[in-house]
């Protein structure tokens, strides 16, 4: 049975860090994809990043050169690294992981299968 489990969310001021963890289990290859998404209250999912079969790494155009999404070697454990925080990305983050998804679908959200229980960002002075 595929679990996810996230933690590392929390408050920070605005031009602050947080990091996010996932641990994903129960995949039987490790080729997986897996991705982090934000949802704030009123708005769409949205996909913040994601890592596809191949090991690429993909970002939405929000985050791109604040956030970073890694593994660790074993690939069960899935981190964000956000950076240059802004209230705009307070929000309830997810986790998510398939086993296969296509290379232009790593941050739709309708691609996954799996999703963890979210860890709430709150940016804020």
């Amino acid at each position: 049975q595929v679990q996810l489990v996230e933690s590392g969310g929390g408050s920070v001021q605005p031009g602050g860090s947080l990091r996010l963890s996932c641990v994903i289990s129960g995949f039987i290859r490790r080729d997986y994809c897996a991705g982090w998404f934000r949802q704030a209250p009123g708005k769409e999912r949205e996909g913040v990043a994601a890592t596809d079969n191949t090991g690429r790494t993909h970002y939405g155009d929000s985050v791109k050169g604040r956030f970073t999404i890694s593994q660790d070697a074993a690939k069960s454990t899935l981190h964000l690294q956000m950076n240059s925080l802004k209230p705009e990305d307070t929000a309830l983050y997810y986790c998510a992981a398939d086993a296969f998804c296509l290379t232009s679908m790593t941050l739709v959200a309708g691609t996954y299968q799996y999703w963890g229980q979210g860890t709430q960002v709150t940016v804020s002075s």
